[in-house]
């Protein structure tokens, strides 16, 4: 059992400390369930509950100091207390001093933005791996050490989660980290105690406004990452997105810009795009790679470079960069024999559902139709599933709602919302099939040789979130299976 004493803990906390700082400190705990003799509390003002509400219990259960804004009654004498303007924020500077500061031992690559995080992280890590590093990788599809995968729960772990697997990280000689942060990361300061070397914007567009009410808010935010860098760290901006340009007002890191159609540091253009793989030239080179689509074009060039941020050569890249494969639940195509197009993508808000269409309708050719499978998931963002429904019905032929993952919301009401966003021209084209299943069965039922059907929402995802239960589903298995029911077969 790791052991550290209060003062190498709080080192580099703006601090009051009252007690002994010399105390054996065995874990650092935000969670006074969790408590164990012996260990640091911190108390955290967390959305759903304050931590400070809970000292008394983490004291009865044995924490030897706590780290609080304010000391609610009285203390113990022979308890250690730090009083910190901000406990959030301490509690990942604890972790880190707890765990040896181990992202001063990594370089450590950070990516946010609405659209292209779990892309740009995980491809960095293969393409970083491809060059025989060992690398770690931290995203909403999974967590890995070098090829070892730990299960992923959130977008970003809590700061004491991040911490311990960074120093996993570390021991098991890792160079690279490549990690997404998400909005209520930052907000809620889970990054802190983290040293960035580079950190990537993608894009800005409608996205939890169930948990930032505002989307300048949610901007805020993200701004928060670029706001705390080093000088020494890089900030690199798409400046396609005008909010590029926002993000590093207040930043200390040197920064650069990438982009497709504007003045940038790197620059990249779509020559042309089909469904098995797309023709780009990045810095006026050409490269034919197997991702699809304008999304994808703006994921490789900020992989390319984070590279050239990293040291790795130039010229070395690109020959690595066209054998980079589809990151699971974006843009995943599967073929029938019978050539109707399914394609499997994680695209849950209206941008990144419009870029996808956008990408298939811009490739499909002939009398082919789109058929979009799409819902909008329960207790979250509601002001996007009008958006979404307008856009799905504007630009696809047949559309079908159905439920995403509706948890405690009734999957029609959810429905009905999207189709408030549908005009009523196009609502002839509409089904509303709130089985998820039947949903994609009936599309497929519909679909003709040459026509592309597209299931949105969940991607990667295995389950569907109903009623406080998580019940196994997955969109590409279902696929498989009506196809081979339908003696149409995958490719």
């Amino acid at each position: 059992m790791m052991q550290k004493t209060l003062q190498h803990i709080i080192e580099g906390l703006n601090c009051t400390v009252k007690g002994d700082s010399s105390v054996s400190i065995g874990r650092v705990v935000f969670d006074s369930r969790r408590v164990q003799k012996g260990d640091l509390f911190v108390a955290v003002r967390g959305t759903q509950a304050d931590g400070h509400q809970f000292i008394p219990m983490a004291l009865e259960k044995g924490a030897s100091a706590v780290i609080c804004e304010s000391v609610p009654g009285e203390i113990p004498a022979d308890i250690a207390v730090v009083v910190v303007p901000d406990s959030a924020t301490a509690l990942g500077i604890a972790a880190s001093n707890f765990y040896e500061n181990p992202s001063r031992r990594l370089r450590l690559m950070g990516v946010t933005g609405t659209n292209g995080k779990t892309s740009i992280a995980t491809l960095s890590h293969q393409l970083f791996s491809e060059f025989g590093f060992k690398c770690g990788l931290l995203s909403t599809v999974r967590n890995l050490i070098g090829n070892k995968e730990i299960t992923a729960t959130h977008t970003t772990p809590d700061a004491v989660a991040i911490q311990a697997l960074m120093k996993d990280m570390v021991e098991a000689g890792c160079k690279y980290v490549f990690m997404e942060v998400s909005s209520h990361a930052a907000d809620q300061k889970r990054i802190a105690g983290l040293e960035f070397d580079v950190a990537v914007f993608t894009n800005l567009t409608h996205d939890h406004l169930d948990y930032h009410k505002t989307f300048d808010a949610y901007l805020k935010a993200k701004k928060l990452f670029f706001d705390t860098l080093p000088e020494t760290a890089f900030a690199l901006i798409n400046t396609d997105d005008k909010n590029g340009r926002v993000m590093v007002q207040n930043t200390a890191a040197k920064v650069k810009t990438y982009a497709l159609h504007s003045m940038s540091d790197f620059k990249a253009r779509v020559i042309e795009s089909h469904f098995d793989g797309m023709l780009m030239t990045i810095d006026n080179v050409e490269l034919w790679t197997k991702l699809i689509g304008e999304f994808n074009a703006y994921n490789l060039l900020a992989i390319y470079c984070v590279a050239v941020l990293f040291g790795l050569p130039k010229e070395d890249l690109l020959p690595v960069l066209s054998h980079l494969s589809t990151v699971e639940g974006r843009f995943e195509y599967m073929r029938s024999n019978t050539g109707v197009t399914a394609i499997i993508d994680y695209a849950h808000t209206p941008d990144a559902l419009k870029n996808v269409i956008s990408t298939i309708n811009q490739i499909r050719s002939g009398a082919g139709q789109l058929i979009t499978v799409v819902g909008a998931g329960g207790d979250r963002d509601k002001t996007k599933r009008p958006v979404m429904g307008k856009i799905a019905s504007e630009y696809s032929n047949r559309i079908i709602f159905t439920s995403d993952n509706p948890r405690s919301e009734d999957p029609q009401t959810i429905i009905n919302e999207m189709l408030n966003g549908v005009e009523n021209d196009k609502r002839k084209n509409v089904l509303a099939i709130t089985d998820r299943r039947e949903a994609i069965r009936t599309a497929c039922m519909l679909a003709k040789a040459g026509d592309v059907i597209l299931i949105a929402g969940k991607g990667h995802e295995t389950y569907q979130e109903i009623r406080g239960q998580r019940h196994y589903f997955n969109d590409k298995q279902v696929v498989s299976e009506i196809f081979m029911v339908s003696n149409i077969n995958p490719q």
